[in-house]
């Protein structure tokens, strides 16, 4: 039985992706069967075959073109366009377990991840009858204003909202219980505007049906924490890039498995060329946005407060 393991990717990310599937290769047990899946649109020849590389005799690389048809529900939606940095790609982990009804669970992780141990260990936890395993969000646990969105626009527990960026996903689950016509549901009915909308769907929709599982497997940096001694998976969450920026925690494990890769020299230029003006921009966007949620009449806490919804 193969472990099934998902990205969603813009061409642009690919040199992040690599360095992710490199370490993932590079911890994969030789015992073990992966197939490891892009999801993308529009990914380059070169920037294929490059991932391509990285197949095995027991990791298979595969390439999966998202349609137009499928996500023309979602696009074009000024909801959808209220983060500046805004991709399609955060929707496609979404639409998983229907394109690939083969799995009956599959992990999916962001391209700005590290793997540090064998994934096949994660796609291993026994979800029963849960919707999703997850970690929860622990960048955001010192960020008062984050709280406050989790808390006042989404009407969620801080302590119990996850990160979307890894994902064991039980797809015989969402399809049984129709995962995707809950969320066009949701998203036809309500028009809110929210910061991570992929995440806030899945918390919203998944709520009380969540394995949470041992943090090591979502391990963020985060100054206000010490370091994890062991992490399974390191994810760059935010602005935590270490491309971007200098001095992050867990950033010797991405540039360890960077220096490995065909994109080494390319990373670390996009470092040496970041400025400090960029990076301000950058560290303050997300602060902006969180002020305009937070005083937004329309926010999803308020809609659940005043009408009757049903998911």
């Amino acid at each position: 039985m193969t472990v099934p393991v998902f990205y969603s990717i813009t061409d642009d990310f690919t040199p992040y992706a690599a360095v992710s599937l490199h370490s993932l290769v590079k911890h994969a047990d030789p015992k073990r069967d992966y197939t490891v899946t892009f999801l993308h649109q529009g990914l380059s020849r070169d920037h294929e075959k490059a991932l391509a590389a990285y197949n095995r005799d027991n990791v298979h690389i595969k390439f999966y073109e998202m349609s137009d048809e499928l996500l023309k529900p979602i696009q074009d939606r000024k909801e959808n366009y209220f983060r500046g940095d805004f991709a399609m790609s955060i929707f496609y982990r979404l639409f998983i377990p229907d394109l690939f009804p083969e799995y009956d669970k599959v992990v999916y992780i962001d391209s700005d991840t590290v793997l540090n141990d064998d994934i096949a260990k994660l796609y291993d936890h026994d979800l029963g009858n849960n919707l999703l395993g997850a970690c929860t969000d622990t960048s955001i646990q010192f960020v008062e204003k984050i709280l406050r969105y989790i808390k006042e626009v989404l009407a969620l527990d801080p302590k119990e909202y996850i990160n979307s960026g890894m994902l064991v996903m039980n797809a015989k689950a969402f399809r049984e219980e129709n995962f995707v016509d809950k969320f066009f549901s949701l998203l036809g009915r309500y028009h809110f505007d929210c910061i991570a909308p992929d995440q806030d769907y899945l918390n919203e929709i998944c709520s009380g049906r969540i394995k949470y599982l041992d943090g090591r497997w979502d391990a963020m940096p985060n100054e206000n924490t010490a370091a994890l001694e062991n992490p399974g998976l390191i994810h760059y969450n935010l602005f935590s890039k270490p491309w971007r920026f200098s001095g992050i925690q867990y950033e010797d494990y991405f540039w360890t498995n960077a220096e490995e890769t065909i994109f080494a020299d390319e990373l670390k230029a996009e470092l040496a060329k970041t400025t400090d003006e960029e990076r301000d921009t950058e560290y303050h966007k997300l602060d902006r946005e969180l002020d305009m949620t937070l005083q937004d009449p329309h926010n999803w806490a308020r809609v659940k407060e005043n009408e009757q919804v049903t998911l």
